[in-house]
């Protein structure tokens, strides 16, 4: 049978019908994207194959007209980073693609025509593991761009597994007076359990809400009855897939919105809408290091971003912040050099104290720098940033241990 790449067909084999769009396949097998947004593949053995449409023969969508301003409404903004959540399934094809117009966005999310105006600003499209630093001051450039035009909130749609690190690195680069939102997706819209629908009218919500800091707004539970409102610096992707992966650290979270009606409840105190006057501070030192300290490892693996020109390092250690004790003259090599590092830990919840135990004090000695409970991705963005600014280690020292974002816990001032 002559079937091609995205044409709808008929499989029948051993007494089973599958009906789909012909799929890309890299075995023998037939693969059909169904209806219900599953793919299937087949054994070409023993199957008969009806053509039920050929890809050349289907009907073009309609074009949609532009849709209109609606001026009771505020105004949001939709920065388009890639993943899955600014894709879009092609089901003639099966292929995923970047749809991110805002005519496209109100096609696939019709809600959000009741929440807001919606733009669309396409950033980057790339897979949130091929994110870099200057895509992270790129992002808040545009942010605060699309502030100055006029934006009452901004959504940011982002890769979930790298979205707490642009999440963070925003919350320290940005001084915003509307809410910055990011979002993401566990599961793609071909999936009938996809997140995509609910996380994006909850950030939206957010988004005209009085909540003006950089957060993550992401699925609460693995029902869809709630998203999370996570402070940018405080929350971790803690599973590879569930809905729910996203949970905040040494925090609760700032609140919830309730899908069912869009009502938002905050637990803890946020900076209100026009409280703060847009600020840009996006220079950022991208030669940093994060270095998880194991049983054994050699200080050489300390010693080589020391010698290779990394400008701060940060490094996972044990319990309350420990390496073993042949880490400590190393440390010290870089502390002496201008290299500041800084220790966190494996543990994530909890409070680094390097004044316990006779390791952490002599780290201390050695000019390591703790981190206070921030996570250990935090700290890394945070330190380059910092470096941004300055290359005193005073001053990075007082930076790294008192909070700029959310990022630690009420402390005095060092």
């Amino acid at each position: 049978m002559d079937y091609e790449l995205g044409d709808i067909i008929r499989v029948t084999r051993n007494g089973n019908e599958y009906e789909g769009v012909v799929m890309p396949s890299v075995t023998d097998h037939i693969v059909l994207k169904m209806k219900n947004g599953y793919n299937v593949g087949i054994e070409l053995e023993g199957a008969e194959i009806a053509i039920i449409e050929r890809k050349s023969d289907a009907k073009p969508t309609p074009h949609k007209e532009k849709t209109p301003i609606n001026k009771k409404l505020p105004n949001i903004t939709i920065l388009s980073t890639g993943g899955t959540i600014a894709s879009k399934v092609d089901y003639r094809t099966g292929a995923v693609t970047a749809q991110f117009s805002a005519d496209d966005i109100v096609k696939a999310i019709p809600e959000l025509e009741d929440i807001a105006n919606i733009r669309g600003r396409v950033i980057t499209n790339i897979l949130s593991e091929n994110m870099k630093s200057e895509t992270w001051v790129d992002l808040a450039h545009a942010v605060a761009e699309e502030i100055e035009k006029g934006a009452d909130g901004i959504v940011i749609a982002h890769g979930t597994d790298t979205m707490m690190y642009s999440a963070a690195a925003l919350s320290f680069m940005l001084r915003t007076p509307v809410p910055v939102v990011f979002v993401g997706s566990q599961r793609s819209a071909d999936r009938p359990s996809s997140d995509n629908v609910m996380n994006a009218i909850c950030a939206a919500t957010v988004a005209t809400s009085d909540i003006a800091e950089v957060c993550v707004v992401m699925h609460n539970s693995s029902s869809d009855d709630m998203c999370a409102i996570h402070y940018g610096t405080r929350v971790r992707k803690m599973h590879t897939s569930r809905r729910d992966a996203f949970k905040s650290i040494n925090s609760e979270p700032i609140g919830y919105v309730d899908y069912s009606d869009r009502r938002i409840s905050t637990n803890l105190e946020y900076t209100k809408r026009g409280e703060k006057k847009l600020e840009l501070i996006n220079t950022i030192q991208p030669k940093c290091a994060l270095i998880k300290f194991i049983p054994g490892a050699d200080p050489a693996v300390l010693s080589y971003y020391i010698d290779t020109g990394y400008k701060g390092i940060v490094i996972e250690g044990t319990g309350l912040g420990h390496v073993s004790t042949n880490w400590i003259p190393e440390i010290e090599r870089a502390t002496t050099a201008g290299i500041p590092v800084i220790v966190t830990s494996q543990c994530l919840n909890g409070r680094i104290c390097n004044r316990v135990y006779d390791t952490g004090r002599d780290m201390t000695k050695a000019g390591a720098i703790e981190a206070e409970d921030m996570l250990p991705e935090v700290a890394l963005v945070k330190l380059m940033w910092v470096l941004g600014q300055t290359n005193d280690m005073n001053r990075i020292r007082k930076l790294m241990q008192n909070p700029v974002s959310n990022e630690i816990a009420y402390c005095s001032l060092k």
